[in-house]
């Protein structure tokens, strides 16, 4: 063992000795040293020894100030090299280096540069300094910049005014460094308003003047670096308005016009080099700086400047009497591109993944734009859009007659455009915000070019079909129906790609709102396409088909007799793409789909069990994530399957599962086992126990898994599902589980103090709160129980639930989870237990008044809490959840009068009767018909995040009214103990007395 030692050692003094020798002066040792090396390293461990050597023997070079003095002025004094990218790399390392010694050990940097700027005689150091000074204001901080900018932007704003004496490059340098300069100052107006207004307002009339000058000369084709100046001047002026909106608005006039002309020629030349043209010349082109030279980077840049002006409610109404001839041209910016065409006729999945991620272009950013324009403009943006749709529609027609063949693209765009925009359309329509009648003015559009060649014209017909889905609600039936039919046609047909991914689009939409009857004799014939496509379709288009495959067998137009045709296609996808979570998760859920159609859920357990089973049985021979997803796919056929399914299932894949949550250590397995027992004790009960033949052994089997997943030596991530199996254990097997209970409360509070997951926490909590439920009318006893289980740190388990329980109830998510835990709590206030008052529990944040709390001073000062009774904050929680009903209902209907409209704080009374006050005037009292209405609204704005919503619905205490309940119980609490309520309320704040108050008054 030393001897190996040994030669460890002298092995790694040999590679010390190595590496040192390539930095010989002499060429000979070097070399020899470098052959070594190379020969070395095809050794095994080389690799090894070499990161080790690094660690050990790695120190940052000691450089003497004196050196760093000199290396400084050399760094400086070859910024007026020659050679752009030397220059550039120079400029870089001026940079990294300022960011440790500047200002404090290298003062003289800023006058240097800025003496180099302007410096007319070294057009070479110009633009060195200007590269640097580029750099370095990238990173300034809010010390520096107001000291900086009234010094340094006048330089720039000259050297931007003499086109004569400076080149564009030059020149948009100068604007970059405007442009970081602002956008810091603007991050500092949030904080020091009046100064930074201040600074900025001598320097923005010349600045923005210049601005006007730079963009009234029209946009020209294949000329970057024209583009490149005019995007610097846009994203000023875009800082300028976003950051000193008050100071912008009185100079903005200035550029509305010559911002016009840039539009406007920007699409002549947009129209030319990349819809007209091949492809932009300059598109993917970067110069010396890594600054991108493409057509459309300038244009997207110029569509964001005009979202920013459509978004200021001062700035609009500037443009409002040209809205309208913003959006006409605004339509042209979206026709596809040449390239666009050509990528996407290649490649659907492509196309589809452009379409569905909205891909950031031109395109896009138009559409974006037109949106602002409708949220912003209302009325006027409405019939802009519309009227511009109309006018481009008419001139793709005029084209059309006239023998074009590019008639098309501006047809698709206004397809496109009111696609993008059909919800607010919509909207608008219903709440009459314009007169026109959307689903008409569609059918003339769709109708007009349903019989034009599919071939010649593939996206026009897939824009069409998109259509048809996002206007489906404003459209006749007898189109609708129309277009479905031929849709599904389409998809049997040898049409181009793009052509069949609209058709699924549209199927996808239509076929859950379509007349069975009239489409039934058609499914045959779809479920057959469908299956051809699969066997076709990658990536994005497979997911679109399996979309288009669960729309259609949720819509109930699968029988048992296709089943056999759809099912294995989809289980083979599922094994083939296991490893995908999102195809994987498609073929799942259309899988699920054809389990709950009639007459196929046993032909489909024939098919899934006799293929997991071996798999579960044998994890260990499976390649990755093959167990984990086969458990998925077995929890989703035992979900609500009726009792000789989940039999099937517990006499091919019980014992295993249980044997991968006792033996595995692969977390994602672990997770999915777990909610796959969970399901197995929902759909089998108390009858799950004689199926092996053992109850005994069965009971054992369980809880042995709940053992492993309560160990809190487990990391979190494999407990991570554990609280809806014990949910389960302790609802479906109640008798089994009661002589259990004080050891699994044990082992919960264990559990509880190791987990790090929040989504763990909050499961393991809600199994208190549920065993404080079933232990009513003696909640006393769960009580007592708690307080005698020693917790570590705390004097006994009930002391360390209930803290936890309080810090994080305000965090616990989903409409079951809540309800739940909220009610316990109730329950426990209810028994007025004597240990209750002698817990102190955390209260609520003390907030600082020492300003923006940085990490620094996080860690010198923590947060602080203040200190409450553990009866009081039950109340405040309790409270707290009245009031977030109370928002859910009133964030659901702004519009509405509401009984819960906040007390205004005159109206409340100061005393210690606060709440209970016999004489109080009524406050407009809610019902228990308004109950019951919230509580609605509150379970559809809730949601439910809890792992498996289905194994929560057997639960009675999901159907609890949780506005009902809490009024219940604040009307009793205040009845039957009036002394200790109004104690306890003077610990409430003023919205947590309203909002008692108002159901007191009911």
């Amino acid at each position: 063992m030393e001897t190996s030692a040994v030669a460890g050692d002298q092995d790694q003094q040999w590679l010390l000795n190595c590496l040192s020798a390539t930095l010989d002066p002499n060429q000979e040792v070097r070399s020899f040293a470098e052959a070594s090396l190379n020969q070395a390293s095809l050794q095994p461990g080389f690799g090894a020894a070499l990161s080790k050597e690094g660690e050990e023997s790695f120190e940052l070079p000691a450089v003497s100030s004196e050196e760093k003095e000199v290396i400084r002025k050399l760094l400086l004094s070859s910024l007026d090299d020659t050679h752009r990218k030397i220059c550039t790399a120079i400029s870089m390392a001026v940079a990294s280096i300022a960011a440790s010694d500047w200002p404090e050990d290298w003062p003289d940097l800023l006058p240097f540069l800025l003496k180099l700027i302007t410096d007319q005689s070294n057009m070479n150091g110009v633009h060195g300094g200007l590269r640097c000074l580029a750099l370095l204001s990238a990173d300034l901080d809010d010390a520096t910049v107001p000291k900086l900018v009234p010094v340094l932007f006048p330089v720039l704003h000259t050297i931007v005014s003499f086109p004569e004496s400076y080149d564009r490059y030059v020149r948009t340098k100068a604007l970059s460094i405007v442009y970081s300069c602002t956008a810091m100052l603007g991050v500092m107006s949030g904080v020091c308003k009046t100064e930074m207004f201040a600074l900025m307002m001598p320097m923005l009339k010349p600045w923005m003047n210049q601005f006007s000058i730079i963009l009234e000369h029209p946009v020209q084709p294949e000329d970057p670096d024209d583009w490149g100046i005019k995007m610097e001047v846009l994203k000023c002026l875009n800082q300028f308005i976003q950051n000193f909106p008050s100071l912008a608005e009185s100079e903005f006039l200035v550029v509305v016009r010559p911002l016009w002309q840039t539009f406007v020629s920007s699409l002549r030349v947009y129209t030319r080099s990349s819809i007209e043209g091949t492809e932009d010349p300059y598109a993917g082109r970067y110069d010396s700086d890594g600054a991108e030279k493409s057509l459309d980077s300038f244009v997207i840049q110029l569509f964001e400047f005009l979202l920013t002006i459509v978004g200021s409610a001062k700035l609009v109404k500037v443009i409002a009497s040209n809205v309208r001839e913003l959006v006409y041209h605004t339509i042209a910016f979206l026709q596809m591109t040449e390239q666009q065409i050509h990528i996407w006729s290649i490649d659907a999945n492509q196309f589809l993944a452009d379409e569905d991620e909205s891909t950031y272009s031109c395109r896009v950013s138009g559409a974006l734009l037109l949106e602002e324009v409708v949220s912003y403009c209302g009325r006027e943006g409405i019939d802009a859009i519309i009227d511009a749709a109309s006018k481009r529609f008419n001139e793709s027609q005029q084209e059309k007659a006239a023998g074009s063949t590019a008639w098309w693209r501006m047809r698709e765009a206004t397809l496109f455009a009111l696609a993008f925009l059909s919800e607010q359309l919509l909207e608008a329509e219903v709440s009459g915000l314009t007169s026109v009648r959307l689903g008409e003015l569609l059918e003339q559009m769709i109708t007009e070019d349903i019989g034009t060649g599919v071939h010649q014209y593939p996206f026009l017909y897939a824009r069409i079909f998109a259509s048809v889905a996002r206007f489906s609600s404003a459209i006749s039936d007898g189109v609708l129906e129309h277009f479905v039919s031929s849709a599904i046609t389409t998809i049997a047909m040898d049409v181009p790609p793009p052509v069949k991914v609209g058709a699924c689009r549209a199927l996808s939409e239509l076929l859950p709102k379509a007349n069975k009857g009239n489409f039934q004799p058609q499914m045959m014939g779809l479920f057959s396409s469908l299956a051809d496509l699969l066997h076709q379709a990658r990536d994005e288009t497979l997911h679109l088909v399996l979309e288009t495959l669960q729309a259609a067998i949720k819509a109930g137009f699968l029988t048992a007799s296709m089943e056999p045709m759809i099912s294995p296609l989809i289980l083979n996808i599922w094994a083939l793409h296991v490893s995908d979570p999102f195809i994987s998760i498609d073929a799942i859920e259309a899988l699920e789909a054809i389990k709950c159609s009639p007459g196929c859920i046993h032909q489909l357990a024939s098919r899934i069990l006799p293929y997991v089973g071996p798999i579960l049985n044998n994890p260990q021979q499976q390649p990755d994530g093959l167990v984990a997803g086969s458990l998925d796919l077995l929890t989703m056929l035992l979900k609500s399957a009726s009792t000789d399914v989940v039999k099937a299932a517990y006499d091919v894949c019980f014992d295993a599962v249980i044997r991968i949550i006792l033996q595995s250590e692969d977390h994602s397995e672990m997770q999915n086992a777990t909610e796959c027992l969970a399901t197995f004790i929902s759909g089998g009960r108390q009858q799950m126990l004689v199926w092996g033949g053992d109850s005994g052994f069965t009971m054992r089997s369980l809880l042995d898994a709940a053992s492993r997943l309560l160990n809190p030596d487990l990391e979190s991530s494999g407990s991570l599902f554990v609280g809806s199996y014990i949910l389960q254990l302790i609802l479906h097997l109640p008798s089994q589980m009661a002589q259990h209970i004080r050891d699994l409360v044990a082992a919960l509070v264990r559990r509880l103090q190791s987990a790090q997951i929040a989504g763990l926490r909050s499961s393991l909590l809600l199994i208190f709160a549920r065993l404080v439920h079933m232990s009513v009318p003696n909640v006393e006893w769960f009580i007592n129980m708690l307080m005698t289980i020693p917790s570590e740190g705390y004097g006994n388990s009930f002391v360390y639930v209930m803290s936890e329980w309080t810090k994080l109830q305000g965090e616990i998510q989903g409409a079951y989870l809540i309800k739940v835990t909220t009610t316990a709590l109730a329950l426990l206030l209810s028994t007025r237990h004597p240990e209750l008052a002698k817990i102190n529990v955390q209260g609520h944040l003390i907030k600082s008044d020492a300003g923006i709390t940085t990490r620094a001073k996080a860690k010198l000062a923590p947060d602080q809490w203040t200190v409450l009774p553990l009866p009081a904050k039950i109340l405040t929680l309790l409270a707290d959840a009245l009031i977030e009903i109370q928002e859910q209902v009133l964030g659901d209907d702004d519009e509405e009068d509401s009984d819960w409209e906040e007390v205004q704080e005159g109206d409340v009374e100061s005393d210690k009767d606060l709440i209970y006050s016999t004489g109080a005037a009524s406050l407009g009292r809610p019902t228990y018909e308004h109950l019951e209405a919230m509580a609605k609204v509150y379970n559809e704005n809730q949601g439910d995040d809890y792992e498996d919503d289905i194994l929560c619905v057997s639960d009675p205490l999901n159907e609890i009214n949780l506005a009902k309940y809490l009024a219940d119980f604040f009307m009793k609490f205040s009845q039957t103990d009036r002394q200790l309520f109004d104690t306890l309320c003077q610990s409430l704040t003023q919205a947590q007395q309203n909002a008692i108050r108002m159901v007191l008054n009911c």
